[in-house]
This record gives structure tokens, C-alpha cells and sequence, in this order.
């Protein structure tokens, strides 16, 4: 587990964009089975979550179609949350940072650590404003 301190700033560059953190299990299993498109964020202290994934994200929510619903999960904090979350995002490995949306209830997008690790942010905020045109209509 990492200390509170050292994640504190990482946790606040998205609940600074809107998202809700989801802390247990039970958080998870009700978010994700509301109504509506819900992105969900596995958030990491790895330096591809700070220079790609969190800046792609904001990036994203300048769009102007966004999901009904944002939330995070940290990676080797929230683990048992991160747990229940990576369930309903299978069959896709488990990998941190990732982003995965759902329309209700169901995966319809996903972003693992390949997809984000080495690429710019304006790219991830691309592929999820795709992601988001086509399925927060």
C-alpha cells in the first residue's frame, strides 16, 4: 500500500475533474449498476498514470457528449475496490492505469496500460472522446 500522502495529489487531478472515488466493493457494485455510461479509472502512481493516463481523461471531458457518470479506484490502494472493479471489466486483464466504459451496467470501451504507456495524452483523449461520441449519446 502506498502512503496517503504521496497519493493524495494523484487521487485529486481527477476527483478535481468530477470523479468519485470508489473505496470498497460495495461502492463498485452499486456505481456500476446505475443507469447510464460511467467511465471508470484505474488510477496508478506509475509515471505513464501521471504523464498520459490523468491528463488524457481531463483532456477527454472537454467533449461535448461525456459519460453520465465518472469514477476512480487507486491501484495498490484501494486494492480490494480495484478488485471488484477489474471483475466487471473482464476479459481484460488487469492492468493499472486502465479506463473502462460502461453503459449500463455493460463494458463497451476499454483503455489498458498498452494502450495508454507511451502515448501522448491528446491521443487517449481522442480515443476516449470516440468512445464517448458513440456511446454517451
Amino acid at each position: 500500500m502506498y502512503p496517503p500522502e504521496l497519493v493524495k495529489p494523484m487521487r485529486e487531478e481527477l476527483t478535481g475533474v468530477g470523479f468519485h472515488e470508489l473505496q470498497t466493493p460495495e461502492a463498485v457494485d452499486q456505481a456500476l449498476n446505475e443507469k447510464g455510461t460511467a467511465l471508470v479509472v484505474i488510477n496508478s502512481v506509475c509515471g505513464c498514470a501521471a504523464a498520459n493516463a490523468r491528463p488524457g481523461v481531463a483532456q477527454a471531458l472537454e467533449n461535448d457528449l461525456k459519460p453520465d457518470h465518472l469514477y476512480t479506484a487507486f491501484a495498490g490502494v484501494d486494492m480490494e475496490a480495484v478488485d471488484k472493479a477489474r471483475e466487471y471489466m473482464v476479459p481484460f486483464p488487469p492492468s493499472s492505469p486502465s479506463m473502462a466504459l460502461f453503459k449500463d451496467g455493460e463494458l463497451v470501451h476499454m483503455l489498458e496500460r498498452h494502450h495508454i504507456e507511451g502515448r501522448p495524452a491528446s491521443v487517449i483523449a481522442q480515443n476516449l472522446k470516440q468512445a464517448f461520441n458513440e456511446y454517451c449519446a
